[in-house]
Order: C-alpha cells, then structure tokens, then sequence
C-alpha cells in the first residue's frame, strides 16, 4: 500500500499593507499497489488538483464576498478531524449517518470517479461541497451508490 500526501498553500494580500492571509489543505490518501507509472501520476494529478481547487474555491468565496460564504449562526460544529460541518447546507435526515466518511470511502469514490472519467471537481460539484473531505459517509455512499447505478443519478 502507497500513501499519497498532496497539499497547497498560498498567501493573499490582506486589507492591512504588508499583511498577507494564508490558506493551506493537505490530504493523504492510500493508493493500492500495482499502480502502473501512468496510473500513479494521474492519481497524484487528481489529488493535486482536488487541493489545489479546494483553496482556490475558498480564497475565491472570501474574496467575492469580503468574509466566507459559509454561515455563521452558530449552528455549525467542529468535528475532531478540524472540519466544521454545516448542517443547514445538506438535508437534515435523522436516519443518515452524518460521521465524515473514511479514508477508505473516499479513496473508493475518487477510484471510481477516475474510472468513469470524471474529475474531483466534478464530484464535489455533484455532492455540493467545497471539499470532499467534508462528505460524510451517507453522502459519500449515496454518490457511490449513484456511481455504481444502484440508484438514480442526479443530474
């Protein structure tokens, strides 16, 4: 078993001269072994990217709104991964599981998104987040569902 670390950073100027705000993600993924070199470069470009895009969405929704565009009422709680979860944003169904979804999940589901041809971006885009760390694992085994045909998809 291989271990994929990716992770971006980049600083912005902020509203006070010569200040700047840094935003930085990481992720560490397992990848199986047996990867040919092709394959293990596409997946360390996907995992790149997937990070990459997920602090440009974040410095883009601070920048296009003067704050983020995540709400502030309090409802939101912090999860003991650092992730804050936003109940308001997602459907609020007793019966989900609303624990983040596990490394092995989210591996599975970027696979399987590779397989069929599409990008991190467009999963998120799917599930309706700005991270897919941020999925939990009803959400994540609903898009794996859909994925694997086992139910409607989407549009």
């Amino acid at each position: 078993m291989l271990k994929l670390n990716a992770s971006f950073s980049k600083k912005v100027p902020a509203e006070v001269d010569f200040s700047s705000i840094s935003y930085h993600a990481s992720i560490e993924v397992e990848l199986p072994d047996g990867l040919s070199d092709k394959q293990l470069k596409d997946k360390i470009h996907d995992t790149f990217e997937l990070v990459r895009d997920s602090v440009e969405a974040e410095i883009g929704s601070v920048q296009s709104n003067g704050s983020s565009n995540r709400p502030q009422n309090g409802s939101e709680s912090r999860q003991p991964d650092g992730h804050i979860r936003y109940p308001e944003k997602r459907g609020a169904d007793k019966k989900q599981d609303n624990t983040p979804a596990s490394t092995k999940q989210l591996n599975y589901l970027l696979d399987l998104a590779h397989s069929m041809g599409m990008k991190p971006r467009e999963i998120m885009e799917r599930a309706g987040v700005d991270e897919l760390s941020s999925l939990t694992k009803s959400e994540c085994s609903r898009l794996l569902d859909e994925l694997n045909g086992k139910s409607k998809v989407a549009a």
